[in-house]
């Protein structure tokens, strides 16, 4: 991969610019609390983030239902259909996580100095991830990150979600560059798959959440310790 090749850059969220696993927890646990079920420890939830609110919560949510205190307790969830229960989880998710977002989240170190420095070099730039727009807009506003994309899509603006290589194709079409011109910036398999199916490179940082996997198996170009280390 050539950088003086590239043309504009997509970003995502959630592990690569803003460490939110804290929001994530928070808010799944007064989820759970609501339905009367134990709390989820942070591993879990760091395991599973990354392909959308949906799967985060019906895994959690199925992980917590399946330990053997909540089977022996007789709990009422276990008595419901089970789609029901995953709708009303996720309604209560979306709910807390409205109020949450961004309160236990920290931008990680060499972001803001990488924005600036991609921003400066006159590529556009567009932030892509698989948590739902509003709340992704949200944050990025409340950690001072807005001003820096010209676009911003989460797994709710189009019909599939990373791994899936359409998000990144339509957002190529929106910044007007081709997939060979346009680098993805993530932090795992998930941006590393939807970026070799779409034909754009990628680079990952060795941070983030990753499913509990090596960051240096998924498919990739590019590793960095840093969003600052791109245009070194």
């Amino acid at each position: 991969m050539k950088f003086s090749d590239i043309r504009s850059v997509i970003v995502d969220l959630d592990g690569t610019m803003v460490d939110t696993l804290g929001d994530f927890v928070v808010a799944l646990n007064h989820t759970l609390d609501d339905l009367r079920l134990p709390p989820v420890a942070r591993d879990l939830v760091e395991r599973t983030v990354g392909k959308g609110s949906e799967h985060l919560v019906r895994t959690v949510l199925a992980h917590q239902l399946a330990l053997p205190e909540v089977a022996a307790s007789g709990a009422v969830a276990l008595s419901w259909p089970r789609d029901q229960v995953d709708e009303l989880a996720l309604q209560r998710y979306q709910h807390h996580y409205l109020f949450i977002n961004g309160q236990h989240a920290d931008v990680y170190p060499g972001v803001v100095e990488g924005l600036q420095r991609l921003r400066a070099s006159g590529r556009a730039l567009a932030c892509l991830t698989n948590k739902p727009r509003a709340f992704a807009q949200a944050l990025l506003e409340i950690k001072g990150l807005a001003g820096y994309f010209s676009q911003v899509f989460g797994g709710d603006s189009f019909e599939r979600k990373k791994p899936d290589p359409l998000p990144l194709l339509k957002t190529c079409e929106a910044l007007g560059t081709t997939p060979a011109q346009t680098l993805m910036v993530g932090d795992s398999q998930n941006d590393g798959i939807a970026a070799r199916a779409a034909g754009c490179p990628v680079a990952l940082v060795t941070y983030g959440y990753n499913h509990g996997d090596p960051i240096a198996e998924a498919p990739h170009d590019l590793l960095i310790g840093s969003l600052a280390e791109l245009l070194d």
